[in-house]
């Protein structure tokens, strides 16, 4: 591109850098004239002159302008807080507010502290105590007393009913089926047991042979067995119910 403008537009370039040139400078030179001004009036004139004319003046303005303002609002007050108004408010707390407190507190807060007191404690011994004795004495006790009972007697009916119920049937079962039952078993089991022991035992006389005594009391707890079983099974069975 700027190969372009120089190709195309050569011939107008340097006129317009010499009138920009014409134009710019001259303001270039005011600025650098008014800045260098600026800076040397900066530098020998106005900063001694706030230096050591305006600052110094300034400040004392300061000072008298904070004197007046203290002297007018400041001083005038704390002189009346100091000798009027906090001597006046002391007396007043004193001779006034002092005294007055303390006789409201003396001749009527106090006697009706007193009085209160007094009721409190009249109501508490023969008014809350005496109430207090006679509800416990009369519905507390008695109440007491009644929820006992029926706690009792709700035990009891509860233990009736709880046997009628259950223990009574259970102990008609235990007594009538399964005890007689029991017995039976217990007799068959007996009767089982001999009679496997009695094999046994004549197994062992098939293969080895047994001695005459052995033999005998062999046959004796036989018998005596079976017998006792017999007893037992027909005891249970025709022995009247309880």
């Amino acid at each position: 591109m700027e190969r372009e403008v120089r190709q195309g537009g050569g011939c107008l370039v340097v006129p317009v850098k010499i009138v920009a040139v014409l134009v710019v400078l001259p303001v270039r030179v005011v600025w650098e004239l008014l800045a260098g001004a600026a800076r040397a009036l900066d530098r020998y004139l106005l900063g001694p002159l706030y230096t050591y004319v305006l600052g110094p003046v300034l400040r004392g303005l300061g000072r008298v302008v904070s004197f007046l303002l203290k002297l007018v609002f400041v001083w005038p007050w704390t002189a009346l807080w100091r000798y009027l108004l906090g001597p006046l408010v002391r007396a007043l707390y004193a001779y006034l507010i002092a005294p007055l407190a303390s006789a409201l507190y003396r001749y009527l807060l106090r006697p009706l502290g007193l009085a209160a007191w007094w009721a409190a404690d009249l109501l508490w011994r023969y008014v809350l105590v005496p109430a207090s004795r006679w509800a416990y004495r009369y519905v507390l006790r008695p109440v007491a007393t009644v929820l006992a009972w029926a706690w009792g007697v709700a035990g009891r009916v509860l233990r009736r009913a709880g046997w009628v119920l259950i223990g009574w049937p259970l102990s008609q079962v235990y007594r009538y089926v399964l005890t007689p039952v029991g017995h039976v078993v217990r007799a068959v089991w007996r009767t089982a047991r001999d009679a496997v022991r009695e094999a046994g035992a004549e197994v062992r006389r098939m293969l080895f042979g047994t001695p005459a005594g052995e033999q005998a009391r062999s046959r004796a707890r036989t018998l005596s067995s079976t017998t006792a079983a017999a007893d037992a099974a027909t005891a249970a069975e025709f022995s009247p119910p309880r």
